[in-house]
Parts: C-alpha cells; structure tokens; sequence
C-alpha cells in the first residue's frame, strides 16, 4: 500500500492510530432477563448485526453494575461481531448513528475513534472489499471463528483530510438512508397487504350480506368447497441432472422445490404456469406460482388435474398463502403436508370475476412491493461502487466540500 499512488493530502493509516477496541459485557445465561425492568440494560449481540442495520429485536438484559462506564454505547461506535459459529457472521459491524442507552455482549466489540477523524468515514471503513477480505483471512478457531483485537487495528487503509472524510461519509450515509428508506416502505405495503387479504378474504369487495356457514361467515353469493373439489395435486419429480443454482444460456427454466427456485436446467417438467405448494422440510406448505415453462421437483405438489374451470390460480396461491398451510403439517421427525390433507382443507369461494377482482388487488400490492425491492437492489450496488471508489481515492468528494452537510 506504500508504494502506491496517493491523492493529494491522503496517507496510509491505521484503524489503530484512530481508535481503539473496546470488548463487551460478559454474562451467564441465568444473569439475564428477556425483558427490560429497572437495574437492567439492554445487550446487542452478533445477530442484532444485520445488513449496517441494528436489530433490536431478541435482547437480552443484564443488570448495570455489569456494565462498565466503557461498555456503554456512544453515538458514532461501531459494533463489531468477533466470535460467532458462522464465518459469514465474524467481522459483520454497524455503527450506532443516534444516542441508544445499552451495552454490547462479549461475543462483540466496539471500535471507539478518537477526536482526530470524521466518525462516520470511519464506519464506513468496516463495510469495504478490502476490509472484509482482510478479516476472513485472520479470522480463526475449528468450531467458532474468532478475531483478535490487533487482527482490526492494524488493518491499513487510505486516509483522506478531515474535509472530505465528511463529504465521503455525506455521499454514502445518503445512499444508505434511501435503502432503508425503501425497506422501510417495504415493510408497510407487506403490512397493508396483510390487512387487505384479512379483508378480502372474509367480506369481498361488494359490501354484501353475509351468511353463516361450517367455516363461519362468507359473503352471500360465496360457497364453501374443498380444495380436493377444485384440484388434485400430485408430487413433483427427481431433480434434474443438469440443475444449477445460477441460469445461463442453456439453463434457462427454474427448477421449484418447497420454497420457490432451487436452481436451473436445461429440462422442462410442464409449458404450463402451476401452483406449487411445498410439501415436506421446514418450507411445507409455502406457495408458489411457476411461470411457464418450469420443473416442479417432488419436495412440492402441483395441480394435476382441474375440476373447475372458473378458478383463479393468482386468487388461489394468495387464498392459500393467506391460510397459512404450514399449520396443517404432519408433526414428527421430518416435516410434511400431504395431498389428503389439503384436498380436505375447506375454503370460501367466491364467484369468477370476483376472484379475478381480488386478485387484481393483491397483485397490484405484489408489483408496487417488487418495485421498491429493485430499487433496494440498485440502491445497495451504488453503494457498494461508490464506498470502494470513494474510499481508495478514485473517486473524488471534492465538490462538496464546504457545503452543509448533516452527519
């Protein structure tokens, strides 16, 4: 790295000379509590850590004097996962961008700067290429892979002038915030689907009388029917032998198995667009649409015979998917839902065209959230560019330096 070419004013630093690691609380299981009360703070672990994201979600809470002044969070920390039984999850980090009053669990550690560096530029440091590959060669232990303190501080790296540390970490902590802005959208029209499908599935859409039947109470002009009234499933086939987890030229058609694509062959099981239900594993019971042409795998069923023709098949998956049919699972060793089980599952039915106006609704729901998610998608590749190019000098933050910049 110091033979390289520098941009004017940037030199090769250290994460050492800029801060220091800080190692979390250590508890045992039964000096935890799995609710806040009184004398306690909250404990992030390596899985709150996910995608730059904090997850408080599953804390644990320990009791303060466990806690010293140093294991509290501070606003700009950057928590870091060093042990944990996956190599994908050890080297994972985020950093704390408001006041949060909690600690950090031993399993993690904080890199905590010094007065001398942008903190936000720093954060960004431990979302790089480089950084990353650098922390998978050091990582170490047989069962649970761990990092060393110097393993973090004597990662080398480009350090531009305070200025446009703040205007790298501008450009980037903007991209970032639209992502979580459209996940955050995501996660209210997924919410919204929800309570339309609660809706539609019990009242319709023409705001008719209702009627009490042996499933409870339908709109007027519904019948109640037995899935095996309207269809007969059967269980896929083998995988193919040419299945591979990517397309390419030649393996164009998808291969489905309990929970959606597995892969790609070059083989085609049906040129019809199916229903796929999983049917044995831990995805039994998730549904599916296969477009045409597919491969239906025997870890699902599929329709293989109609009985009535006036059935939607988009109004069907999301009937289905709304039924949540991993509850009618054969309980044992290995999971499974079975072609008897489901022919007897009862269901509303409402006529033809209002299958298709229901459906319409929920698809509508499907293509705005597919939309958002795209988004998400390039949001996260700008990001990933510009933080490489930004933080080896190849790009240049120059032109905002000296406009406001909120941090």
């Amino acid at each position: 790295m110091n033979g390289m070419n520098l941009p004017d004013n940037w030199k090769v630093a250290r994460l050492g000379e800029l801060g220091d690691l800080v190692r979390g609380v250590t508890y045992k299981r039964q000096e935890t509590t799995d609710t806040s009360r009184s004398g306690y703070l909250p404990v992030l672990r390596a899985t709150n850590i996910q995608d730059r994201q904090l997850l408080l979600e599953e804390l644990v809470y320990v009791k303060d004097e466990k806690v010293s002044d140093s294991q509290l969070l501070r606003r700009g920390d950057v928590i870091i996962a060093m042990s944990s039984g996956s190599k994908s999850v050890v080297g994972k980090s985020v950093q704390l961008n408001a006041e949060w009053k909690g600690s950090f669990g031993a399993f993690c550690a904080v890199f905590r700067h010094n007065s001398t560096v942008e903190p936000f530029f720093i954060g960004h440091i431990f979302q790089t290429k480089s950084y990353r590959e650098h922390l998978l060669r050091e990582a170490r232990g047989t069962n649970i892979n761990n990092l060393s303190k110097n393993h973090i501080l004597d990662y080398q790296f480009l350090l531009p002038p305070l200025p446009e540390q703040r205007a790298i970490a501008h450009i980037l902590q903007t991209i970032q915030e639209a992502k979580f802005t459209r996940q955050r959208e995501i996660a209210l029209e997924r919410e919204r689907k929800a309570a339309l499908m609660e809706y539609l599935f019990s009242h319709g859409t023409k705001r008719e009388p209702h009627k009490q039947t042996e499933i409870g109470e339908i709109p007027e002009s519904w019948e109640v029917t037995k899935l095996g009234d309207l269809v007969k499933l059967k269980s896929g086939v083998s995988r193919p032998k040419d299945m591979e987890s990517t397309p390419n030229t030649e393996l164009t058609v998808p291969v489905y198995g309990g929970n959606g694509i597995l892969g790609y062959t070059s083989k085609k099981f049906s040129e019809e667009r199916l229903l796929v239900i999983g049917r044995v594993g831990a995805y039994c019971g998730c549904v599916h649409i296969a477009e045409a042409p597919n491969w239906i795998t025997d870890n699902a069923l599929y329709p293989e015979k109609w009985f009535n023709s006036e059935i939607s098949l988009d109004f069907l998956a999301e009937q289905l998917r709304h039924f949540n049919l991993n509850r009618l699972q054969r309980r044992g060793g290995q999971p499974l839902i079975t072609q008897s089980i489901l022919h007897q599952l009862k269901i509303p039915l409402p006529p033809f065209s209002e299958q298709r106006t229901i459906a319409g609704i929920l698809l509508a729901v499907d293509e705005k959230i597919a939309v958002l998610e795209k988004e998400v998608e390039h949001l996260d590749e700008l990001f990933h560019a510009m933080l490489d190019e930004l933080m080896a000098g190849q790009r240049s933050a120059g032109p905002l330096i000296g406009t406001e910049m909120d941090l």
